[in-house]
C-alpha cells in the first residue's frame, strides 16, 4: 500500500468514528487494496464492516445482485454495473457507506473498455458519486490511482456530510 493511501485512510478514520457510520467495500480490479487502506488504522473495526472482491462476473451477480443482463448489455466495466455493485454492498453488509470500483488494469481489457479504464462509486443509499478513470500508465499505476482516487472521494463525500467532524 502507498502512502498516500495510508494518509488518506488517516483522515477518514477520525470522521467515520466521530459520526458513528459504516463503510463496506465491493471491489474488482482493486482486490481488496481499498479494504487494505482503510483497515490499515487501529481501530477500523468500528466502522468497517467488511468488502468483498469480486474478480468475477459469477461474484458480482451472486454476491452482490448485479442482474446478469446488465453485465451482458453494458460490460462488467461500466457505470450501470458500478452502481449495482455498490448497491449490493450497501445491502451485503447494511453499511451507510460503499465504495465500489471495476475496470481494466491490465495488461488485458474487454470490449466494452480499454486498458486502463476503471469506474468507481463510492456514497450511500441517498447520495452517489461515480467517475470514470481513463488512461493507461500500467498496472500498478492504474490500480494505485484508483484506489487514490475512490479513497479522496469518500473522504469528500464524508466531509460533505459530516462538515465538522473532519477538524
Amino acid at each position: 500500500m502507498n502512502v498516500e493511501s495510508k494518509i488518506l485512510s488517516r483522515e477518514i478514520s477520525p470522521i467515520l468514528w466521530k459520526a458513528g457510520v459504516t463503510v463496506s467495500t465491493a471491489e474488482s480490479c482493486t482486490a481488496g487494496q481499498i479494504s487494505a487502506a482503510l483497515t490499515c488504522v487501529p481501530g477500523s473495526s468500528a466502522y468497517f464492516q467488511g468488502g468483498v472482491v469480486c474478480y468475477s462476473n459469477d461474484v458480482k451477480v451472486k454476491m452482490l445482485g448485479v442482474p446478469q443482463d446488465m453485465i451482458n448489455d453494458f460490460g462488467a466495466v461500466s457505470e450501470p454495473v458500478v452502481r449495482a455493485m455498490l448497491e449490493g454492498a450497501l445491502k451485503a453488509f447494511e453499511t451507510t457507506y460503499a465504495v465500489a470500483v471495476t475496470g481494466y488494469a491490465g495488461p488485458g481489457s474487454g470490449p466494452e473498455a480499454p486498458v486502463g479504464t476503471i469506474w468507481i462509486a463510492v456514497g450511500s443509499e441517498k447520495d452517489v458519486n461515480v467517475i470514470k478513470l481513463e488512461g493507461d500508465d500500467g498496472r500498478d499505476v492504474n490500480l494505485a490511482r484508483a484506489t487514490h482516487v475512490a479513497l479522496q472521494m469518500l473522504l469528500d463525500l464524508l466531509k460533505k456530510d459530516f462538515p465538522g467532524e473532519s477538524e
